[in-house]
């Protein structure tokens, strides 16, 4: 399993980017906000992945943070919400938009999408408000809270270590409470174990 890539930037196209690693160029499909993320050709550059594997095809899908793969994986996993319709949802929505949409059922923020109509987005709306309602808590408050990113980035923490998503956000948004907006990123995610051990 391919989980991310690091290496430069060989070209770009309307929904896909080359990346040279070792000389190896990889295709990776993405989503317009991705693309821009990347920076110029020929830098340096890294993208998160998912391999989709079909009957007939394996595709490469680039993201230009874990978050927003997690959140290409929850759109997918909707009922008629194909890798296409994804990534137009997250090139109209960053994942902290996205993730307050869904929380607060707001299925004409997700129609903005291309290809998104108003009962696709309201099935996502629906599928998708109980598996989120604890990342929208904690890209909320606690990212205006807490020092810039260090909310989002105790998320990403937890994340790795194994933590579901909601279980992750729930953590890092009562630590930085608890914590205040002088909150390191160290204290923050040492409180936020602490408290997804307890529940």
């Amino acid at each position: 399993m391919i989980v991310h890539l690091k290496g430069r930037l060989d070209s770009t196209g309307i929904d896909h980017a080359v990346i040279d690693v070792g000389g190896v160029g990889y295709l990776v499909g993405a989503s317009a906000r991705t693309l821009s993320a990347l920076g110029p050709i020929g830098e340096a550059c890294t993208v998160f992945t998912e391999l989709l594997v079909g009957e007939d095809f394996q595709r490469l899908v680039g993201f230009s943070s874990a978050d927003e793969r997690d959140w290409f994986r929850l759109l997918t996993a909707v009922q008629g919400v194909g890798a296409r319709v994804a990534l137009a949802i997250l090139s109209a929505l960053e994942p902290v938009d996205l993730s307050r949409a869904i929380a607060s059922g707001d299925k004409a923020m997700v129609a903005r999408a291309n290809g998104v109509g108003p009962k696709l987005a309201q099935r996502i709306v629906m599928e998708l408000k109980d598996k989120v309602g604890g990342i929208a808590l904690g890209l909320g408050p606690a990212v205006v809270n807490a020092a810039p990113g260090a909310s989002a980035d105790a998320v990403s923490a937890l994340l790795n270590l194994g933590f579901r998503p909601n279980e992750a956000s729930v953590a890092v948004a009562a630590a930085d409470e608890e914590l205040g907006p002088a909150a390191s990123l160290d204290a923050l995610v040492r409180l936020a174990l602490r408290k997804a051990s307890k529940s």
